[in-house]
């Protein structure tokens, strides 16, 4: 990764290409990480909805912009990203990356449900951006609290 990414939203995952519980919520975060996933908690109950109910909609496109909202504002101070991290650092930060981890097998399989089933295409959209958005907060977690990011360090053989 040789320039820096202003964007860690990339939207490829939109299609289902890319390769949250309460947990979290049980740490001490700082009030707007709080508020940020209480909100998200909410909508993923809509998600929910959205998928046990065929044509309820709940989500639409500006659920997704307020995910990349939060994002932005986020990674607005961190430090410029040029290699891929392991996840790690905080505990906070750590219980992100499982949640993301989670997010990321959610939205593999709410793609594969949608080749066969009526998907809000926004559900597949906000997922992403949550997926993003916790990697982006893992960061953000660890930076304030003066945890370097631990950079992948590819094996050369």
């Amino acid at each position: 990764m040789g320039k820096r990414l202003t964007r860690i939203y990339t939207r490829t995952g939109d299609d289902g290409t890319t390769g949250l519980t309460d947990v979290l919520l049980c740490e001490t975060l700082p009030a707007e990480i709080r508020d940020c996933l209480t909100g998200i908690q909410h909508r993923l109950f809509d998600i929910g909805g959205e998928l046990s109910i065929p044509g309820h909609v709940t989500l639409a496109g500006e659920n997704v912009a307020g995910l990349e909202q939060q994002l932005d504002a986020l990674n607005a101070d961190l430090p410029a990203l040029r290699e891929f991290i392991l996840p790690g650092g905080t505990r906070a930060a750590a219980l992100c990356h499982v949640a993301r981890a989670t997010c990321r097998r959610a939205e593999r399989r709410v793609f594969t449900l949608a080749t066969t089933a009526g998907v809000n295409p926004a559900t597949s959209h906000y997922l992403n951006r949550l997926s993003d958005l916790l990697f982006v907060m893992a960061r953000h977690l660890n930076h304030e609290a003066g945890e370097p990011d631990v950079f992948w360090q590819h094996e050369r053989r």
